[in-house]
């Protein structure tokens, strides 16, 4: 659980990283919408780091459900092409950290069923 939590927490802090940088040192030729993106992943990263760190660590089951948008957003990146950067390592290695951070705890969130039948709790058996 705690190499899962960290995963999660790695991947909000480089999102809520590249949301900073691009809100203060926006490197693109239509400055206002580098500063807006830049907004949005801060606050996304923001919210992921909490939602990891809080809830995740809780095992509360809605806090691994909204965190699968890491792995469909990096994934969406990476099929499209899209920005930040040129190279789309990073969009790998977040789509690997988040699907890690996501799939080892899975039986933390779902244990298996241990309900028993009737026939195990009738009395003489």
């Amino acid at each position: 659980m705690k190499a899962a939590w960290i995963c999660l927490v790695v991947v909000g802090g480089g999102i809520l990283a590249f949301g900073l940088v691009a809100v203060l040192a926006p490197s693109s030729d239509n400055e206002r919408l580098m500063r807006a993106d830049g907004v949005a992943a801060t606050g996304m990263g923001f919210f992921g780091v909490l939602i990891a760190l809080v809830p995740f660590r809780r095992r509360e089951r809605w806090a691994w459900l909204a965190l699968w948008f890491y792995p469909v957003f990096w994934i969406a990146h990476l099929v499209g092409r899209l920005p930040p950067g040129k190279d789309h390592v990073h969009q790998v290695v977040f789509t690997a950290l988040s699907l890690a951070g996501l799939l080892l705890p899975t039986r933390a969130f779902f244990p298996p069923s241990t309900t028993r039948t009737k026939e195990n709790e009738s009395p003489g058996r």
